[in-house]
């Protein structure tokens, strides 16, 4: 493997990925990850770190926390899944994504290891973002979970806080049917004596989570109910409000750790979270008249928080182009999905993309009507040249669709 583009092929390509490939990825077990971190001599013990969990928000949840870190002057780690458009978005440092050199060295010096232990995409770059965080000497890195959490790989690290943003149905053919089953799984980053903050009150999750918090002697706070200040972010949408109490909450935690973390620092680390971080993708405006929206939302609480945003804003006609993978359960989000919009379906360019005819017929048996389209950037094309200048475009329903518009 002589190039960066040979080395991440051969990490996609060689070993099952969760995200292009589904449930056969998911491993439920923790020994790869515990024996990939001894051979690279426990990474994850040289750094400190704040777990981020939840259904929805994480990823949002963890670029606001290491802007304002990195605005209070610290060296910050943040790991994060799914890239966007390089693998390299996973592992970043105040910002800066890992180089492609490391990424190299790092697959070279460890590759039979990797080969001979069977480990998966997810274990490996996970073992990869610890043990570059500990060659940087960051001071705290923010590690957001994969999927889950009680078995996700990056469940190995013992944070200063622990973070679940909330609870809601997805991936549940790996969590579980019911909410409390997926907030069992979720809890599972608590650690004894880690305090724990919570997003969201949910009256079916909130009984889980104070057991578990009980049974660690960890003390545990609900972020929605505590934190009455807002601060304005540079991550527009109103639902970033949740995450926002989430954040500030999480800081309010870390300060009783020894942190010196200012109201200056969380001001201005919440209006600054795209220039320090790089976060694509959440309700981002690519363009004014029409105006072009896109946004990673993609399961029925994320879409129902687009969905209400969409009621704001003010336009003559709404156009939706619109992709998800394969084995998205679209039962929940039909319901809640715009009917008086005109729709543009398509399927992302990955294995796990579902069929955009198959998108359009189960649309259509719910009173949906619109037009299929061989690719993302295709049914963009045309939703540009049908939208007149005041009518408004939102590109969604998953990751990868929008990694295509970006």
């Amino acid at each position: 493997m002589t190039t960066y583009k040979d080395t991440v092929n051969w990490m996609f390509n060689q070993l099952p990925m969760y995200q292009k490939q589904g449930k056969s990825a998911f491993k439920k077990d923790l020994t790869n990850t515990l024996k990939l971190s001894k051979h690279l001599n426990n990474p994850e013990r040289n750094f400190k770190s704040v777990h981020v969990a939840g259904t929805n928000g994480k990823g949002s949840t963890s670029h606001m926390l290491a802007s304002i870190l990195q605005e209070a002057g610290y060296k910050v780690g943040l790991y994060t899944s799914p890239h966007l458009k390089d693998f390299r978005e996973r592992i970043k440092v105040n910002g800066q994504v890992v180089s492609k050199q490391f990424v190299m060295g790092f697959i070279k010096r460890n590759k039979a290891f990797l080969e001979s232990n069977a480990l998966s995409f997810f274990e490996m770059t996970v073992g990869m973002a610890f043990d570059y965080f500990s060659k940087e000497k960051v001071d705290i890195a923010i590690i957001e979970v994969g999927l889950g959490g009680r078995l996700d790989s990056t469940n190995i690290i013992t944070p200063e806080v622990s973070v679940i943003t909330n609870i809601g149905f997805d991936h549940m053919q790996f969590l579980g049917n019911t909410l409390k089953e997926i907030a069992f799984e979720k809890a599972g980053i608590i650690k004894p004596s880690i305090p724990v903050v919570i997003g969201e009150t949910q009256k079916e999750t909130t009984s889980v989570f104070f057991e578990i918090a009980d049974k660690n002697k960890s003390t545990i706070c609900f972020a929605n109910k505590e934190i009455k200040q807002l601060f304005e972010s540079d991550l527009k949408g109103n639902y970033q409000e949740k995450n926002i109490k989430t954040v500030v909450q999480t800081i309010s935690e870390l300060n009783k750790k020894g942190y010196n973390i200012t109201e200056e620092h969380i001001k201005t680390g919440f209006l600054k979270v795209v220039v320090n971080t790089g976060l694509m993708g959440r309700w981002q405006v690519l363009q004014n008249n029409p105006k072009v929206v896109c946004d990673t939302a993609h399961n029925k609480e994320g879409l129902s928080y687009i969905v209400e945003q969409l009621k704001t804003e003010i336009f003559n006609k709404l156009h939706i182009v619109f992709g998800v993978v394969n084995d998205k359960d679209l039962t929940p989000i039909l319901p809640i999905m715009p009917k008086e919009a005109i729709y543009y379906f398509c399927k992302p360019d990955i294995p796990r993309g579902m069929d955009a005819q198959k998108l359009k017929q189960r649309f259509e048996a719910n009173g949906v009507v619109g037009e299929m389209y061989n690719s993302v950037n295709q049914a963009y094309k045309e939703a540009l040249s049908q939208a007149e200048e005041n009518d408004f475009i939102y590109i969604g329903g998953s990751t990868f669709v929008v990694a295509e518009i970006v």
